[in-house]
């Protein structure tokens, strides 16, 4: 291992100059008496507390909607990518408690089936002139105005996170072939951010989640895709071509989520420095987008997930009609009345949405303790059918699929 490699002088800690930014969140936070806790393991403790974070265990990794308990789901994804980034944090003396948060609550906006809802939904965004949709984008939106937490009087207010952990969410993106990867200077708004990828994170702690991602989804899709029995054995073959450049005598049943982990993690730390920043070996890094290739040559576009991605965009298609071209900010009241009597689970669930976000029923939202910001007006019909994009990117696979059955049956 390279023991030079000592990110202590860049650490976000209290002797970093980017220390105040880093802590700094839109509100004051109220507090605890002898609260014991660093201002990231509040943002890690907000996170997990969140709906949204809970719903992480029935939204797609790679697999939509599996029924089998021993395949990846997003709410494993998250955790494996915070074990990932808490490892190299550790070893390369980076903060690991800003590291966790950030990959707690990195994929908490994703849409539902994984990457085909977030291109779904793009296009509905794009057809309907809507805020652009991104799903790293939308993770800090849902950390921002959507996620809610209880504060110690009953209420319920924003998660309001420091910008540190906000920064790193929004500029996650694991797709991104880099090889070296270094923090940005400039303390940006986060909202200024037109794709994910193309910007750095503000801190390394937030680069090493970056990083964390594309190391925590890699070996899992393949070990997931195995004990599906979908690659072929020519597959295998070829996986093992390319994985041998660098791990000669590795085997295909030891090419699985621990073994793969494992010797990324080795790799990046023992060639990362403070000079060339996060990076692996030439030969690693080569291996790691030509297996990166192969996962989507071969599992992504499989042709049984092709296949559930037409069913998949037809019920965000669908729901998206159901729910923003029958209504406008007219007549959202009326018809909400209405067709709460033939799709009950689906109006009661949606109207609580509005009364929380939106002036749909000030009353009542006051009524529910809610003091989180209000985000939509119902007479402007952009943003009214912002706030369906905003429902629908929420949705777990499950009650998506559920709320699709209860549309289409009698």
């Amino acid at each position: 291992m390279n023991k030079l490699a000592d990110f202590s002088c860049v650490r976000m800690d209290e002797n970093n100059p980017k220390w105040e930014q880093a802590i700094s969140r839109e509100a004051e936070l109220y507090q605890k008496e002898n609260d014991l806790r660093t201002p990231f393991e509040r943002d890690e403790m907000r996170i997990m507390h969140s709906k949204g974070y809970r719903r992480l265990k029935h939204k797609t990794q790679v697999f939509f909607a599996p029924q089998n308990d021993h395949v990846c789901t997003r709410m494993e994804h998250v955790q494996l990518v915070a074990s990932v980034a808490e490892t190299i944090a550790k070893y390369l003396n980076l903060n690991k408690e800003l590291a966790r948060a950030i990959a707690l609550g990195h994929d908490i906006g994703h849409a539902p089936f994984g990457h085909h809802g977030e291109t779904v939904l793009q296009d509905i965004a794009e057809a309907n002139n809507l805020h652009s949709f991104w799903h790293e984008n939308n993770s800090l939106r849902f950390i921002d105005k959507i996620e809610t937490i209880t504060d110690y009087s009953g209420y319920q207010q924003n998660l309001n996170l420091t910008y540190a952990v906000r920064d790193g969410i929004v500029c996650h993106c694991g797709e991104v072939d880099e090889r070296y990867v270094k923090p940005r200077e400039d303390a940006c708004d986060l909202y200024s951010i037109q794709k994910g990828g193309k910007n750095g994170a503000y801190t390394y702690e937030g680069c090493v989640v970056k990083i964390s991602d594309k190391i925590g989804y890699i070996g899992r899709d393949i070990e997931d895709a195995i004990s599906y029995g979908i690659l072929k054995k020519e597959q295998k073959e070829e996986l093992l071509n390319v994985v041998h450049t660098i791990y000669p005598n590795i085997k295909i049943n030891e090419l699985n989520t621990s073994s793969f982990t494992h010797s990324l993690i080795l790799n990046l730390c023992a060639n990362s420095s403070i000079e060339d920043g996060l990076c692996f070996s030439e030969d690693c890094f080569q291996v790691l987008k030509l297996v990166k290739q192969f996962n989507y040559k071969n599992i992504c576009n499989h042709p049984r997930i092709s296949k559930f991605k037409k069913y998949a965009t037809l019920i965000i298609e669908t729901l998206y009609e159901q729910l923003g071209e029958n209504l406008t900010g007219n007549n959202v009241r009326d018809v909400i009345a209405k067709e709460k009597i033939l799709y009950p689970k689906l109006y009661t669930i949606y109207e609580g949405w509005l009364t929380k976000y939106s002036d749909y029923n000030l009353a009542e939202k006051e009524n529910k303790r809610c003091k989180n910001k209000l985000i939509y007006h119902l007479d402007d019909e952009q943003e009214y059918k912002n706030c369906v994009l905003d429902f629908l990117s929420g949705m777990s696979d499950t009650f998506a699929i559920d709320s699709f059955h209860e549309v289409i049956s009698f």
